[in-house]
C-alpha cells in the first residue's frame, strides 16, 4: 500500500463542511450497509474479496482500536457490488490477539458479507461513525478517485474489536440516483 497521508476522522457534530442531504443520509446510517445495498440492488448483492491477509495494521488503525504503533492484524478488504458493479469499497481489520481469543473466524468469510455477520450479533457493540475523504492511495486501482467519502466504526464484543471501513464509490451515487425510491 503505498504511503499516503491519513485522513483526519470526524464525528458528525464535528464534520464542516457537512456533505449534501444524501450523502449524509447514507454516511451516517446505523443500519446494516449490507441490508441497505441489498435493497437498492432488488437482491443484486454481492461480495467480492480483495485481500484477506495478516498485515501490519495502518496508524490510524491502530489509534482506533488502541493498539500499539504496527501492530499485525487481519486485514480483509472487498468490494460491496450492486448487480456487478462495485458500489462500496470495505476495509476490515482486527487485531491478531484479538481474533485468536474472539471466537470470530473472520478469514473464512470469503464472499460472505462480514456487515451481515455483525448486525446479526447482538453482542456486538458499534462505537459513533466516523467519516473523512478517504485518501486516493488507500485505495484499489480500479476505483481509485479522490475526495470520495468514507466512514468508519468500531465494533466491540469482549475482547473482540473490528474496525470497519466503507468508501462510498460514484457508481453508488449513480445507483441511488437511477432509484431514489429504492433508499
Amino acid at each position: 500500500m503505498p504511503p499516503a497521508p491519513a485522513p483526519t476522522w470526524l464525528a458528525q457534530n464535528r464534520l464542516s463542511p457537512f456533505p449534501g442531504a444524501a450523502v449524509a443520509n447514507w454516511l451516517f446510517d446505523e443500519g446494516s450497509l449490507t441490508r441497505r445495498l441489498t435493497r437498492l440492488s432488488q437482491n443484486g448483492f454481492s461480495v467480492t474479496p480483495l485481500v484477506e491477509e495478516w498485515q501490519t495494521l495502518r496508524h490510524d488503525e491502530c489509534l482506533a482500536l488502541d493498539l500499539p504503533e504496527h501492530s499485525i492484524g487481519w486485514v480483509r478488504e472487498v468490494y460491496l457490488r450492486g448487480h456487478g458493479e462495485a458500489w462500496v469499497f470495505a476495509r476490515s481489520v482486527a487485531a491478531r490477539s484479538a481474533l485468536e481469543d474472539g471466537g470470530l473466524n473472520i478469514d473464512e468469510l470469503g464472499s460472505r458479507s462480514l456487515g451481515e455477520l455483525l448486525f446479526c450479533d447482538q453482542a456486538f457493540a458499534r462505537r459513533p461513525i466516523e467519516v473523512c475523504r478517504y485518501p486516493q492511495a488507500w485505495l484499489p486501482d480500479a476505483v481509485a478517485s479522490d475526495g470520495l467519502w468514507g466512514r468508519r466504526s468500531r465494533f466491540d464484543r469482549g475482547p473482540l474489536s473490528l474496525l470497519v471501513a466503507e468508501v462510498f464509490l460514484p457508481s453508488l451515487w449513480c445507483a441511488i440516483q437511477a432509484q431514489p425510491e429504492a433508499c
